[in-house]
């Protein structure tokens, strides 16, 4: 196990490194959450949600940050690692003593900081641009930090498992972003997720989307907001027990169907 960890640990920097070269791929994932807040927000920034007093940027910026977990992890690995599987980086990293969990570790590492960085710029637009209000108590920054914790590993570990999907890189973008895209939409993220049909609902709650879009709205919105909940409050507790599935459920998806060489190549 300290092996395993110690390699992992390694495995981050590398993995960091070659983020940040592929400076299309990084300007993707940071800029497209904040185009989509500014230009949603400027839209509809000062629409009342529901009769709630919060207004749809506050509303909004709840959802981007959940979806941000979603974009820097699931999509982002379900893409690069394809990629990765194709040119036959996977294939010389497999003759390698690093074990798979190993390799996990390191796209988690990778994840964690690229979505720090995500969540800190998401911030300053709210606050600059729609005046956006801040978590003000230990308690909701405590909530924030838990969800964002088990909702980064959770979507990694099924951005790997994902990633398997895919037959090449070339295709892989056509295979996620659809995915990423119904989730949003049937999650809460645009809309109130209470006004959508209540099949889609039924949907969204099977996947962890919905979860970190709510347990985030408990951070960002008011308590009298959670009226706008199907509940009528935040569900914390089942926000937490969700991810926690999903977070053992990727982990064993992604070892058990995660391939170094693509399919056919033995």
């Amino acid at each position: 196990m300290s092996r395993t960890l110690r390699l992992g640990r390694a495995r981050v920097g590398i993995e960091l490194r070659q983020f940040f070269r592929d400076r299309e791929s990084a300007v993707f994932n940071f800029a497209l959450p904040m185009v989509l807040l500014v230009i949603f927000g400027s839209v509809f920034a000062n629409q009342d949600m529901g009769g709630s007093g919060v207004t749809f940027a506050q509303y909004f910026l709840a959802g981007m940050i959940a979806s941000g977990v979603l974009y820097t992890s699931f999509q982002n690995l379900a893409i690069a690692i394809p990629m990765e599987r194709e040119d036959g980086t996977l294939k010389r990293l497999q003759g390698t003593p690093m074990p798979k969990a190993s390799y996990f570790i390191g796209k988690i590492g990778m994840v964690f900081v690229a979505y720090i960085a995500q969540v800190l710029l998401l911030l300053v637009v709210g606050v600059l641009f729609f005046h956006i209000n801040l978590p003000s108590t230990a308690t909701q920054w405590f909530t924030f930090v838990w969800v964002s914790v088990l909702g980064l590993i959770a979507c990694t570990l099924l951005g790997i498992a994902y990633s398997v999907v895919p037959r090449s890189g070339k295709g892989a973008s056509a295979l996620v972003a659809p995915v990423v895209l119904i989730l949003q939409f049937t999650s809460g993220v645009f809309f109130i997720f209470t006004q959508l049909p209540q099949w889609m609902q039924t949907f969204a709650s099977l996947f962890p989307l919905k979860w970190l879009t709510q347990a985030m709205r408990s951070v960002f919105l008011p308590d009298t907001a959670q009226a706008l909940e199907a509940t009528g409050t935040w569900e914390l507790g089942k926000c937490a027990l969700v991810l926690v599935i999903w977070t053992v459920v990727g982990f064993v998806l992604a070892l058990r169907v995660f391939r170094w060489t693509p399919r056919g190549a033995g």
